[in-house]
């Protein structure tokens, strides 16, 4: 079960990561858009640490208060209830 879990972190994040590139050129390019609605949805599912990265390293949504501010937020909502969970296993 913990392989499968660490396979779609893996999977997730990479997704997540891409999607960053992808709107990215896309914006630059003035084409369609993955609506940002779906970049939360990704980091939501888990591949908050890849949009975070993405957002970094491709200097994208960077001026937009709701995904500096958004992004981490998610995160840290994930990790503390990966840590509860992780506790309440091992306890």
């Amino acid at each position: 079960m913990i392989k499968i879990i660490i396979i779609y972190a893996v999977i997730i994040n990479i997704i997540g990561l891409f999607s960053m590139l992808i709107d990215k050129r896309r914006a630059i390019k003035n084409k369609w858009r993955i609506p940002e609605k779906t970049l939360f949805l990704i980091a939501v599912i888990g591949g908050s640490v890849g949009s975070i990265a993405g957002m970094r390293l491709f200097r994208h949504k960077t001026k937009h208060w709701y995904f500096a501010y958004g992004m981490p937020a998610i995160l840290i909502v994930q990790l503390v209830i990966i840590s509860l969970l992780l506790g309440k296993y091992y306890l």
